[in-house]
């Protein structure tokens, strides 16, 4: 199956595993800063094992049902990475693109290697080189927080769902189902953050993977302790960073790239990512209760 592109590309890349296609961004709402840092991380971090990712796509994916998506539906992903959904989503859809405007489309490539339904484009979340109302489910995880207006971002993506189909997405919440000790914490880390963030390539991936291990390892280990005996979820949950106590350390290096690596990070409140997705002209709006919070699904008007 062929998506329809509504221009003409400006740069065909030829790999073993496909054709990539670029398109020039013409795009004032984007941090070029922000997508190189996420090239770079995306180049570091690539190597993700299967189990991780049937692991990380299960969480994100939970309220997503057969009617959604499902192996006749076309899908974009907006944002994709190093490809870990897309290649989540393999045997799960039709036929999927993945955009993102970064380098990172070619860590997506290696990851997915020669599958036949997926199709990779180098463009910008607010200048979409398809046609409105061209796929049956969009999708954007962990992105547009990091772009300067997310509201307009998010329009765009839901300008190429086709009505009756469907939107989801991830973004950072803002602490608002939590309690003070928590919300101290996080203040705290993302004053690090402003710092760590401006530290170039290489300094900035040590630094990141020190916090990986003086920061996050202690909070996860005392859940995972808590786990081991016998302690209910629902008191684990209460501990900061619960979320990655069935992860790999793999996955936290990159998470603290993520988290402390990224210039630009906005957080919205359950309320606020509601009106965003209404405005946008979605309704039947679900959130899921489950970490990571963030992620909602609703279906166009």
């Amino acid at each position: 199956m062929n998506i329809e592109f509504n221009r003409p590309y400006s740069k065909l890349f030829k790999t073993k595993n496909r054709n990539i296609y670029e398109f020039s961004i013409n795009d004032d709402n984007i941090d070029h800063v922000t997508v190189d840092s996420f090239g770079d991380e995306w180049q570091a971090f690539h190597g993700f094992e299967e189990k991780e990712i049937q692991n990380l796509g299960d969480e994100y994916f939970d309220i997503v049902t057969q009617e959604m998506l499902n192996k006749s539906t076309t899908v974009l992903e907006v944002g994709c990475g190093s490809g870990r959904f897309l290649k989540y989503l393999i045997n799960k859809a039709g036929f999927i693109v993945g955009v993102d405007p970064s380098h990172a489309v070619f860590a997506s490539d290696n990851l997915l290697g020669k599958a036949e339904n997926v199709m990779l484009v180098k463009a910008s979340a607010n200048d979409l080189p398809f046609e409105n109302e061209s796929f049956d489910f969009v999708y954007s995880i962990g992105v547009l927080h990091h772009i300067p207006d997310t509201y307009k971002a998010m329009k765009a993506c839901v300008d190429k769902v086709k009505k009756g189909g469907y939107f989801f997405t991830y973004l950072y919440y803002n602490l608002d189902n939590r309690g003070f000790l928590f919300r101290s914490i996080f203040n705290a880390s993302a004053t690090l953050r402003k710092g760590v963030s401006k530290l170039p390539g290489k300094p900035k991936r040590l630094v990141c993977d020190i916090l990986a291990i003086g920061l996050y390892m202690p909070f996860v280990g005392l859940s995972r302790l808590l786990k081991s005996i016998g302690i209910k979820e629902s008191i684990r949950k209460k501990i900061p960073l619960h979320g990655y106590e069935n992860k790999s350390f793999y996955i936290i290096r990159n998470d603290s790239l993520d988290r402390f690596g990224t210039p630009l990070e906005q957080r919205f409140t359950m309320k606020e990512i509601r009106e965003m997705m209404e405005k946008a002209g979605l309704e039947d709006i679900i959130f899921s209760n489950n970490i990571p919070y963030w992620h909602a699904v609703g279906k166009k008007k």
